[in-house]
Parts: structure tokens; sequence; C-alpha cells
């Protein structure tokens, strides 16, 4: 496999996992799909909505996430919220981000070069 290739996955794979924490992060508030991505790829985070809506029927799912339709438009719009579970899982991934980021930064050398010559 090329190197390109390799950290193409590599960057696939830490984005997939950070792909949840954003999702649960955006919707403290309520808000439809495509608002929702609007609102990550403004914020840098690179999704697709062939990955967002599989991702928020599977929170939804797992009952992290709450929805309603909103008819009063002409269009319909299903309004994804985070639900009590939800806040609690968010919560707790938080703490867990915090503190693998710390230990990485501890094990990589906080503040230095980090790599950038290599």
């Amino acid at each position: 496999m090329p190197e390109n290739d390799t950290m193409q996955n590599f960057l696939t794979e830490l984005h997939r996992g950070s792909l949840t924490l954003a999702v649960l992060g955006s919707l403290r508030e309520p808000r439809y799909g495509y608002a929702l991505l609007q609102t990550l790829q403004e914020q840098n985070i690179d999704i697709e909505a062939n990955t967002l809506y599989p991702l928020l029927r599977r929170l939804e799912s797992q009952e992290l996430l709450t929805s309603d339709w909103d008819t009063s438009e002409s269009r319909p719009r299903k309004y994804y919220t985070v639900s009590v579970k939800g806040k609690v899982v968010l919560a707790q991934l938080l703490i867990e981000w915090g503190n693998m980021q710390r230990s990485i930064e501890d094990i990589c050398g906080k503040g230095e070069d980090n790599g950038k010559d290599q």
C-alpha cells in the first residue's frame, strides 16, 4: 500500500471516531439534517450527507438522539436533538476525549515539533 493510502486510512479512522462526538455536541439545540451538515462543515468537520444521515439514524436507534418532524413549512423537516441518555454519553465522551488528548500530548511531547520536519 502506498504511503499516501496508509496516511489516508489513518485519517479516515481518526475522523470516523470523532464524528459521533461532533454530532452529539452540535445537537444540543434541535437541527434538521441539512442544517447540521452545514454547521459541521462550517466548523471544518469534513462529512458528507451519505455519512451523516446513517449516523443520525444509528444514534437515534441507540436512543442518543430524539427527532421530531416539523410539517409547518412547505417542506417537512426532521429535527434532531440530543436525548437525556445522549447528554450523559456526550459528557462521558468529552471526559474521555480530554483524557486521551492529554495522554497523547504527554507521549508525543506537548508543544514540540510533533514531526513537522519529517
